[in-house]
């Protein structure tokens, strides 16, 4: 979808959900000493200031990682990646996904970012041009397609749509179908909002018969101010890493701290 922004939910629950996982992934994929692939179907702009007056006026950010950030240790990879963002680019700072990527992932490891909103796409390639990731202007989906299976084959495909096109719930299912198919050993991790609509049952039921050993996580959390339509976030991994498990866990505790 060309209108979204993500500079508006920059830093929210559902980012330090994503975010969180996504870190302790990669950390735990980059122990060992084989190459990675890194892909990614709707990467935004890679980094955010959260004092930009589009951040400030949802708010989202002031109830999500300005609270949540102490859920991560010292030593935690997310917090490795939030502290340099931060040390290079201001303590109003925010890496989207493909940043975190970006600081976790080692010379030898390949990245492709997609993103079509023509403006989201030059801050991205911007954002990441010390990284020698590639950036494609391009549908998520058929760069995913047109890459899979990827060279290395050991890696992550992150898909983090942003659910404006109603039909991402009923397609998602079937590329993600396809993809398993074509890169049996990847790990993919599919985001999905959590809405008072319930929208993404029926997405998450085909998800699960197709993939009965994925792994499904979903937190809960109070609506960032009146009348907002997210009140989760949810993760289904294929492939999931050891140790994931616990990790969805302890964030499990950790959203179960806040109070409505």
């Amino acid at each position: 979808m060309l209108s979204y922004q993500h500079i508006y939910h920059a830093g929210n629950l559902a980012d330090v959900h994503k975010h969180g996982l996504l870190s302790w992934m990669l950390a735990y994929l980059t122990r060992k000493d084989k190459p990675l692939s890194y892909i990614e179907t709707h990467a935004g702009r890679a980094l955010y200031d959260l004092s930009d007056p589009s951040a400030l006026k949802t708010g989202e950010a002031a109830q999500g990682i300005n609270k949540a950030a102490a859920w991560f240790g010292a030593d935690h990879p997310f917090t490795r990646v939030l502290t340099r963002t931060r040390a290079a680019h201001g303590v109003q700072s925010y890496p989207g996904s493909p940043l975190i990527a970006a600081q976790l992932l080692r010379p030898g490891d390949t990245m492709h970012l997609a993103e079509l909103h023509p403006q989201e796409h030059a801050a991205l390639s911007f954002a990441m041009s010390p990284y020698g990731a590639k950036c494609h202007q391009r549908d998520g989906f058929e760069l995913t397609h047109s890459l899979c299976p990827p060279t290395p084959r050991r890696g992550v495909l992150l898909i983090d749509p942003s659910y404006e096109i109603k039909s991402d719930y009923n397609d998602i299912p079937r590329h993600i179908s396809r993809v398993s198919r074509a890169w049996n050993v990847g790990v993919i991790c599919l985001w999905y909002p959590i809405l008072t609509s319930q929208s993404h049952l029926p997405m998450v039921q085909v998800l699960h018969q197709q993939n009965p050993d994925g792994l499904s996580h979903e937190v809960r959390f109070p609506p960032a101010r009146p009348g907002h339509g997210m009140v989760g976030s949810g993760i289904f991994v294929i492939n999931a890493p050891f140790g994931l498990d616990a990790e969805t866990q302890r964030l499990s505790d950790c959203f179960k701290t806040l109070k409505a």
